[in-house]
């Protein structure tokens, strides 16, 4: 089986920044991360990999995240 290939510095900064304006959305709806993992279905320690930027969100992930939250996809896809 092939060995995953890290992503690039940059791919991992954008994620970052995806994190940071998740995050801020989330803080701006007076939501904690908990919070908003049960109105995904998701669980808190995933939630907040993907808020973090250590994990790699699939775009549905990102799709319910902001639909939780209550604002536009694309406020927290922009970098």
């Amino acid at each position: 089986m092939p060995r995953s290939v890290p992503p690039p510095a940059w791919v991992l900064t954008r994620r970052r920044a995806i994190g940071d304006h998740i995050r801020t959305a989330r803080e701006t709806a007076g939501l904690t991360q908990q919070q908003v993992a049960e109105r995904i279905s998701m669980d808190r320690s995933t939630y907040n990999r993907i808020e973090q930027g250590h994990a790699a969100a699939l775009i549905d992930s990102l799709i319910r995240i902001a639909d939780a939250i209550g604002v536009p996809l694309a406020d927290l896809v922009r970098t």
